[in-house]
């Protein structure tokens, strides 16, 4: 769109009224930005509730030197492998020697191989893999060994060392070493036994230690359980393989040396007390952790996927009778997918593998290892929720023995910020749509009150200005009544002041004929004697001073008799009855008269209409002929007047042409207005009004047709058109 173009668009009432509201959309972000201030402040309290969480909880560990295992403080470091770590598991394992029901048992299990062997007589060919899990009063262990050859004892054989087997030691409660060996004559049920330094000492079966052997396309699989009462701190395995019958072991691997209590390495088994003490806080809505010095987890409670905080959504679910209501169905499929073009909805399915359940990692936690507590934001591995973690020591004689870890999400907040900004936004839409709707209303209102007046206004006055109809008053008591009563009472006196302004040349007429009247007759009395005294004296010259002055009376006479032309046409034309005639015959018989009465000039009709029926007065038409033609033949230079007759449709247009001078532009408006002329003032011969043109548009006005002029070029001139309707 050009600049000229757009400074020309008009802009209404209901635009600008509506460009207006268009601010009205800044209150939804105004409400939007308050919202999310709210949720920093709501994130701020959400994380000193969470430390103050971690801090309750630590608080109720300190100084409970029997609840944290003594290993943590003698060990320098963890040695994966070696020192173990049961995972607490969420069922009974069936001892059937498959993994199936081990939860996540390729991330949980530690892979054997050449790094842990013991020792070798061959070529390595054996490795395995390793879990240990605790549920209830027992530890479980699995094993999935790789073995090219499996060899078991003889059914005769007495030895339980000289075939393939395992070897597992740990300590007890009093820190004593206790050594077993598992060895089978078939795949099965686990045949352990206790052994003893001492070579003389004959192998004791052991039925506290319970499993199942399984033989694999690869090896075998041992599966087994071991009581917690009789577990200690310290535990470790190895396999011996031997690949024929009463041969020397041809190598061991192992998570370290099973015959050695030095070697041993330790086994953290997740604490009963901690847990229960744990789980009694689960009702924070909160994920915790508890972990020791080498950030191994002794106790974990919650889920995060589930830990929102205290402002978990408690959003009441809707009934029956209200998911079908219409505002419902209204709220769900249009509202909200609306509004979740802006917001976004916390994820219930997020992953989150920063933590595994044996060894937590992170800022946080090794500034409280060190004794200062700490938060922090993270985002979750697949980055689709946001962490809150805070992490609080745990101090016994004054030492660091663990930390409390407490982490929540914050899909609580998120939900309850889109709750409000939900409501928010559908309060603030009822009150635009409304506003919006008012606004249009009182725009329409308001426009087409004043459509109404511009309408009334222009059908009271015509294009010429005439006053032809009156307004009809105003009742209301706004500005816009105000000016509809200022633009009655205006038109009232502008009719009046027509009327006075039409009348006056009647009037005028009336009063001014008696008295030339008078005038005259006394010049001709005059005249009379002044002939008579000259005859009596013989004298044959008339007085100039005398004929002078009745050719004044006689021209004042005519511009009377002119001026009263047009108001005695208008009443005419009120009481003038229509009547069916060929306007062709009319135009023609007329023409044929005008060559008559002006030989000197060239008339030229062009029409193809044979007959041409009409609906009118045609002595009115004959009359309109006349004016037009006599301004042809007077501004025509070239003697040539040419007249064009055609019809199209219901409409009949003449075309009166003349060549010479052109119309002023000033002049195309206003050529048929009453008192209107282009004559040289100084070359008439007899007064002019400029009555002609417009008694002739009066005429076309009552034949309900249209009078116009417009220059051609080519040779230059005019030409008049003359519109008439078919009105029959």
């Amino acid at each position: 769109m050009s600049k000229q173009h757009f400074f020309n668009f008009r802009f209404g009432l209901r635009t600008k009224l509506l460009l207006l509201s268009s601010f009205l959309f800044v209150i939804p972000w105004f409400g939007y930005q308050y919202v999310w201030e709210m949720e920093k402040y709501l994130r701020f309290g959400q994380e000193q509730t969470l430390v103050g969480t971690a801090r309750a909880l630590a608080t109720a560990l300190h100084e409970r030197e029997n609840l944290f295992n003594n290993q943590a403080s003698f060990l320098p470091t963890v040695e994966q492998g070696r020192d173990l770590y049961g995972y607490q598991l969420t069922e009974a394992i069936q001892l059937d020697g498959l993994h199936k029901d081990w939860p996540n048992f390729s991330s949980r299990a530690h892979f054997y191989h050449h790094k842990q062997q013991l020792f070798a007589n061959e070529p390595l060919s054996l490795n395995f893999k390793s879990s240990v899990g605790k549920y209830d009063k027992y530890l479980y262990l699995f094993f999935q060994v790789v073995d090219n050859s499996v060899v078991f004892r003889g059914n005769n054989t007495r030895s339980i060392w000289k075939n393939d087997h395992l070897a597992l030691s740990f300590t007890d409660q009093n820190d004593e070493l206790n050594r077993f060996i598992i060895s089978n004559k078939k795949p099965g049920w686990i045949s352990a036994y206790s052994v003893t330094d001492q070579l003389d000492d004959i192998p004791q079966p052991a039925p506290h230690i319970q499993g199942q052997w399984l033989i694999t396309p690869q090896g075998y699989n041992i599966e087994l359980r071991v009581p917690l009462s009789n577990l200690g701190d310290k535990i470790a395995f190895a396999f011996y393989d031997i690949d024929a019958p009463s041969t020397e072991i041809v190598s061991a691997i192992g998570s370290s040396d099973p015959r050695e209590l030095a070697s041993l390495g330790t086994i953290l088994v997740p604490s009963p007390e901690i847990e229960r003490i744990v789980k009694g806080m689960r009702y924070t809505n909160s994920s915790i952790w508890v972990v020791d010095q080498h950030h191994r987890v002794l106790a974990s409670a919650g889920s995060l996927k589930s830990a929102s905080g205290v402002w978990q959504n408690t959003k009441k679910q809707p009934t029956e009778d209200e998911r079908n209501s219409l505002w419902y169905q209204f709220n769900q499929h249009i509202l909200l997918p609306l509004y979740y073009q802006v917001l976004t909805k916390p994820p219930t399915d997020f992953i989150d593998k920063l933590y595994d359940a044996r060894h937590l990692s992170g800022k946080h936690i090794v500034s409280a290892l060190t004794g200062k507590a700490k938060s922090q934001w993270r985002l979750t591995t697949d980055k689709q929720a946001l962490v809150l973690s805070a992490a609080y020591p745990i101090f016994i004689n004054n030492k660091v023995q663990g930390a409390v870890i407490v982490e929540e999400t914050t899909n609580g907040i998120r939900t309850l910020r889109n709750n409000a900004l939900e409501k928010l936004f559908t309060v603030i839409l009822a009150i635009m749509v409304m506003g919006a709707l008012t606004f249009i209303i009182f725009a329409t209102r308001i426009s087409s009150r004043i459509r109404q007046l511009s309408n009334q206004a222009e059908q009271t006055i015509d294009k010429q200005g005439r006053i032809i109809g009156k307004m009809s008053t105003s009742d209301s008591n706004d500005e816009i009544g105000d000016l509809a009563r200022s633009f009655t009472t205006a038109v009232n006196r502008l009719s009046e002041y027509n009327h006075y302004l039409e009348s006056m040349s009647s009037r005028l007429s009336h009063e001014l004929r008696t008295p030339i009247a008078v005038v005259k007759t006394s010049l001709e009395n005059l005249a009379l004697q002044e002939q008579q005294f000259l005859s009596a004296n013989n004298g044959v010259d008339k007085n100039p001073y005398i004929e002078r002055a009745q050719t004044g009376i006689n021209t004042l006479n005519l511009i009377l008799t002119n001026m009263s032309e047009a108001t005695r046409l208008e009443q005419m034309l009120i009481s003038t009855e229509k009547i069916e005639f060929d306007l062709k015959t009319v135009i023609c018989g007329c023409i044929a008269g005008y060559r008559q009465v002006y030989s000197g000039l060239k008339f030229q009709l062009s029409t193809d209409i044979a007959q041409l029926p009409f609906l009118g007065s045609p002595e009115h038409i004959v009359q309109l002929l006349d004016k037009v033609i006599n301004n042809a033949v007077e501004f025509s230079q070239d003697k040539v007047i040419t007249i064009e007759l055609k019809q199209q449709k219901d409409l009949t247009e003449l075309l009166i042409s003349n060549n010479g001078i052109l119309l002023p532009e000033q002049l195309n408006e206003s050529l048929f207005d009453s008192m209107v002329s282009m004559r040289d003032k100084g070359k008439q011969e007899q007064p002019h009004l400029g009555l002609g043109l417009y008694i002739a548009r009066l005429i076309c006005q009552f034949h309900q047709g249209e009078i116009c002029a417009y220059n051609h070029q080519s040779p230059s001139g005019v030409t008049v058109k003359i519109s008439l309707p078919d009105t029959r």
